[in-house]
């Protein structure tokens, strides 16, 4: 793997393709796989259904547990290959910058009017392909709070909390301010969540809305 460092060129050349780059991890990160798995699947706008979110817990309040699957699948992968193109071009300034791109596309993506999901699963995604040890470690802490307290939003908080502590113990610290990015924008997708969490009237998993 290349350097962490700006590995394509000095900054004052390499700026326009780190801009490139970024717009290009937004194109892939913005395609909205839930609302396609579910209209896929013939079940309307995922839009209309429960929160009105697109991604993966919503999917499943359509009462299918496949095209859950699906979303957390694809929305997973599309951060980790927007990470992993180029990485695999340009080196590891440019996969930071990529995976960026493809969690705010995720979050705001220009096909819906800038409206999506929360970012867990690309969350998730960009985190493993750049340090695959802190990721599996994000998504162990996710299952185990999901066991434990079957909250979604609970799990996505604390998995997205603890990454730069995962990447900091596990020697992923060239990416950890990129996590801690992330993370406060996983927290501010789910300021009404922690509102509901705070009263105690979050929904649990899988429940049909």
């Amino acid at each position: 793997m290349s350097a962490w460092l700006p590995d394509i060129m000095g900054w004052d050349v390499a700026w326009p393709w780190l801009l490139g780059i970024l717009i290009g991890g937004y194109l892939i990160g913005s395609i909205p796989f839930g609302l396609l798995v579910v209209k896929a699947f013939g079940m309307g706008d995922v839009r209309k259904i429960g929160s009105g979110n697109i991604g993966t817990t919503n999917v499943l309040r359509t009462g299918s547990k496949l095209a859950a699957f699906l979303t957390l699948l694809l929305d997973g992968g599309k951060g980790a290959v927007a990470v992993l193109i180029a990485w695999s071009l340009y080196g590891g300034t440019a996969a930071q910058v990529a995976a960026l791109g493809a969690f705010l596309g995720h979050l705001y993506p220009v096909w819906l009017s800038f409206k999506g999901g929360k970012g867990v699963a690309t969350f998730l995604g960009v985190i493993l392909a750049l340090h695959w040890p802190a990721g599996a470690l994000c998504c162990l802490t996710w299952l185990a709070i999901a066991g434990v307290f079957r909250i979604s939003s609970l799990s996505a908080l604390v998995a997205a909390v603890l990454s730069p502590v995962w990447l900091f113990a596990t020697g992923g610290d060239p990416i950890i301010w990129l996590s801690v990015v992330l993370a406060l924008l996983v927290v501010l997708k789910h300021r009404e969540n922690i509102a509901r969490l705070i009263a105690g009237t979050e929904p649990k998993i899988g429940r049909k809305s």
